[in-house]
């Protein structure tokens, strides 16, 4: 299930909305996806499940 979210790109530089998918490590929800306009990988931290 892909959802919006919002993530900083490093190279970018700049805050970006990218479509990801929801994973969980060690008790963590993470999004990750690409940026829409370079291509490199986004992470976003949610939080705890």
């Amino acid at each position: 299930m892909a959802a919006m979210y919002t993530g900083y790109c490093v190279k970018c530089k700049e805050k970006r909305d990218f479509s990801g998918q929801v994973h969980e490590t060690n008790g963590r929800r993470m999004a990750k996806g690409t940026c829409p306009t370079c291509g490199t990988k986004i992470n976003r931290i949610l939080g705890k499940a």
